[in-house]
This record gives structure tokens, sequence and C-alpha cells, in this order.
């Protein structure tokens, strides 16, 4: 019998296509599903790509099938947040309603594992700026309020069904593979660390900071940021922990610690050898003072040991990468 496949949905996108480098790495059979309106056709390297909506029944349902799929990593959705609060019924199309078809389908065609792509904004403002897995949800914008939805629809299939599910909340994402074959390519994105070294490489103008007067280490926010290729390796051991019989789960995926705007700018000064033309700005409505993970139930559960958890190597990874595009534009 062949190997079963697994199905990565939004594998051309920036999280989701790191995911599939190391799964095929790692000898995993994988087909992506991407209407690449975000993501990118080369990010998927040699992996099979289908073209397509993630809300399709149809084209998903043929999928399951051909491939003999028994797990889905779940990653295709809308993630900025200013543009949910804008346009929420985009949101809760994308990341909710498409959701619940997949979920669907999958049930249909008795796919075994769903690793979910969840994201810390279901947290909100915690009081503390510390998050664990059992803080209160209480998300303040449609984003992160799509994301929670997706997360209960999850958990009540899996009590309803044979599926098994791993959600993982992401804090704050950066940095591109080491070998600087794949990376995030999305030119108008909103992360800091690709602002900055988009900045430093002479494709942004200025860097703009929002709130200096934050009670703070320096009056900026403070974030939890967590290596991609980190990131991409706890979705693989989420798979392990499923497949080796472990129940459903939900986790936090980040380092425990965070860095302010001022000192992630600092290292990307000091890595580039560039100096950064800053704004200072007032304060975005919503924005918490710190956003911290509390990680120690994917460490002790899954046994994640992150790897490149040093704030250099995630801004020089990154600064690797947008050289590489300043050469072969994407």
């Amino acid at each position: 019998m062949n190997q079963p496949s697994i199905l990565v949905t939004g594998g051309a996108g920036y999280i989701g296509s790191h995911v599939v480098l190391q799964l095929r790495e790692r000898g995993e059979r994988v087909v992506v599903l991407d209407d690449l309106s975000r993501g990118f056709r080369q990010a998927v390297l040699d992996a099979p790509l289908v073209v397509g909506q993630v809300g399709d029944r149809a084209t998903v349902s043929a999928l399951l099938r051909e491939h003999q799929v028994d797990t889905v990593m779940h990653f295709a959705a809308s993630t900025i947040v200013p543009e949910s609060v804008r346009d929420p019924l985009k949101y809760y199309g994308n990341n909710t309603c498409a959701t619940r078809t997949l979920l669907e389908c999958c049930l249909a065609a008795a796919v075994r594992f769903f690793v979910f792509s969840s994201t810390a904004a279901v947290y909100g403002i915690p009081e503390s700026g510390v998050a664990a897995e059992d803080t209160r949800t209480a998300p303040i914008n449609p984003y992160g309020a799509s994301k929670l939805t997706s997360e209960w629809m999850l958990s009540s299939v899996a009590q309803a069904s044979a599926l098994k599910f791993a959600a993982l909340r992401y804090f704050n994402v950066a940095g591109s593979d080491s070998q600087c074959r794949i990376g995030q390519a999305t030119p108008d994105a909103t992360l800091l660390i690709k602002v900055a070294a988009q900045a430093a490489a002479g494709r942004r103008a200025e860097v703009e900071i929002f709130g200096t007067d934050y009670p703070t280490v320096d009056g900026t926010g403070v974030r939890d940021y967590i290596h991609i290729e980190d990131l991409a390796g706890a979705h693989l051991d989420a798979l392990g922990w499923l497949r080796g019989g472990g129940s459903s789960t939900t986790l936090n995926v980040g380092y425990g610690h965070g860095y302010s705007v001022r000192q992630v700018l600092a290292s990307v000064e000091r890595v580039t050898g560039r100096t950064l033309n800053v704004r200072e700005s007032p304060r975005r409505p919503g924005d918490p003072p710190m956003l911290i993970a509390r990680a120690d139930r994917i460490r002790a559960q899954l046994n994640w040991q992150p790897r490149l958890d040093d704030l250099d190597t995630i801004v020089r990874s990154a600064w690797n990468w947008e050289q590489r595009l300043l050469r072969e534009p994407w």
C-alpha cells in the first residue's frame, strides 16, 4: 500500500512552505493546496502544487481521495490584523468558513490527523503580558476571533469523531530558511524583522515604531520572536505526537522571552551594518505592551528543542534572504 500523504493548505506561503520543506526532507509524501493569492509557486520547490481554494469542497475532496491523505496541515488563511478590522467578513469567510468546509471534507475522507495554524492573537491583551495555554482567550480583532472560532470547531469535531488535532498558537514568526532556499517574499509584509530588513536593503524608506511610551524596558512594545525553522519543526513534532498516540492538544509556540522594537532594530543595524531611518508614531489601538509565550508545555509534551533562539541569528537569516531577493526577485 502506498504511503499516505500530507495535505498542506497554504503551503506556498511563508510558514507553510517552510513546513513543506522540512516534511520533504524527512521523506514525507506531501501535496500542497494554495490559491497563490499571497503565496509563491516557487516556494514549494519540488512538492506537487494544486492551485485552488480551501473552501472549494469538490477540489479538497478530490485531493484527499486521489493522494490518500491521512493528515492535513492547515495554514491557508488571511493574516493581516488591520485588514481584518476593516473587512471582518473576509476573515470569517477565509479563515473560519473555509476551515469548516475543510473539516467536513476531512471527516468524509476519514483523515486521521489535523495540525492547525493558530495564533497568539486569540489571547488579546493578557494582563501580565505573558500567555499560557490556559490564559483566558479574549481576541480583540476579527483575525484572532476567526482563528479561535476555528479552534473551537476543531475541538468539537475531535470530540465527535476519530480525528485528532494539534492547534499551534504562534507568537512572532521571523527569519528565513538558513540555506536561503525560501523565505518571506510578500511585498507588503507587516512583520517587524522583515520590514526592517527591507529598509536596510533600501526597499523601504523607513521603519515606523508604533508607541514609545509603553511600560517596557525602553518604551517600545515587547514580543516573543521565533525563528521560522524552529516553528516549522514544531509542526513535525506535533505530527509525531499525534502519530504516536498522543491526544489532541493546543500548544503555544514561542521561546518564552521577548525583545523590544528598539532591540530588534538595533540587531538589524548590527547584523547588516546599515543605519535605519526610524520614525516614531503614536501607539496603535489594541497593541499590547508585551506579549510573550509561556512555552513550557510544548517543550515537555513534544520534546520540542528549538535550535535558533538568538535574535541576531533570526535577523541574519532574514537579511540573507532579503539580499537574495535583490538579486533574484520573486
